[in-house]
């Protein structure tokens, strides 16, 4: 089943948390990170079309092959080609193609990952695209006590799910030490109640990911924020949520057009049982004219006690 265009929003990342600057007339998004994490390089097409049959290509510095994608072939499966400094480091939102996501995460990062990046979309209709990616790979930091920790970097956020009760939004961050603390928060700063967070450690360093399911406010922007205290570190992303999103109710709608029809349904049937209770009626009185209105009620007659 083909996404509708509204559905095309859902689990599209938020490239607020970034930065955009222009080099040689063209937009580019800045990702920074810190040595050993893994860096999220956000990209989708300007269609938001369905890339599940579609081919991207991203490269680094203008030549070194970083991952294809070609209608389910890429670089972790069937496809070769790749540049040997990527191999085994990639991977990409196979979950998120179908609503035009085609980021890639590159795992333990090192200071050679930086550089220029490019997402290309040479079949793409009417024109082809290209997005511009600079990634930053900043030296990890020591706190007092000369522990090597890794700052965490800007998270990763998301819409994931419309429902009943509003849209959900997912954030995750990936490679972070010490254990950060991370919260959803509204536009004014108050904290927002959140799932219970799945954190997962992996050589040390921990990775998060928190849900929470919001409704619509004043501005429908709603902040990630990661909070370090022992290094004194703090950082966020900002998504704004279309307020298309908060009026579809798929499961309302559902519910409502299940509840018309039985309804309906029960409507019908009583009617038909009226209809056959006054046929009964009219045709007793055809039989005996004297009978009374059967909604009449006789009065009672006293009990004979020597009746048997």
């Amino acid at each position: 089943m083909t996404p509708t265009p509204l559905y095309a929003f859902i689990c599209l990342l938020s490239l607020t948390g970034t930065t955009r600057g222009h080099g040689h007339g063209m937009d580019v998004i800045k990702v920074v990170v810190a040595e050993g994490n893994d860096a999220i390089l956000p990209c989708s097409p300007s269609t938001k079309e369905n890339m599940e049959a579609k081919l991207f290509d991203w490269k680094k510095d203008g030549q070194k092959e970083v991952f294809m994608y070609d209608a389910g072939q890429h670089y972790n499966n069937d496809l070769s080609g790749q540049d040997e400094q990527f191999s085994g480091r990639i991977s990409h939102f196979q979950e998120q193609l179908k609503f035009g996501n085609t980021s890639i995460i590159i795992q333990n990062t090192t200071m050679a990952d930086s550089g220029n990046y490019t997402c290309a979309f040479p079949r793409l209709k009417p024109k082809a695209e290209t997005f511009y990616i600079e990634l930053v790979v900043e030296l990890t930091l020591k706190d007092r006590a000369g522990v090597v920790s890794g700052a965490s970097p800007r998270p990763y956020v998301s819409i994931c799910n419309i429902t009943d009760d509003g849209v959900q939004l997912k954030c995750e961050l990936h490679g972070a030490f010490p254990e950060p603390m991370v919260q959803w928060q509204d536009s004014d700063g108050n904290t927002l109640r959140a799932e219970e967070p799945v954190v997962s450690v992996r050589g040390g360093r921990y990775s998060v990911i928190l849900r929470t399911t919001v409704s619509t406010t004043r501005t429908n922007c709603f902040h990630c924020v990661a909070k370090q205290e022992k290094i004194g570190h703090a950082v966020d992303a900002e998504i704004t949520v279309p307020k298309k999103l908060f009026e579809d109710k798929p499961c309302h709608v559902t519910s409502v057009f299940i509840g018309g029809w039985f309804s309906g349904v029960l409507t019908l049937a009583a009617a038909q049982a009226l209809f056959v209770g006054v046929r009964y009626i009219i045709n007793r009185r055809k039989k005996d004219p004297d009978q009374k209105s059967s909604s009449s009620c006789p009065s009672a007659k006293p009990l004979n006690s020597n009746s048997v």
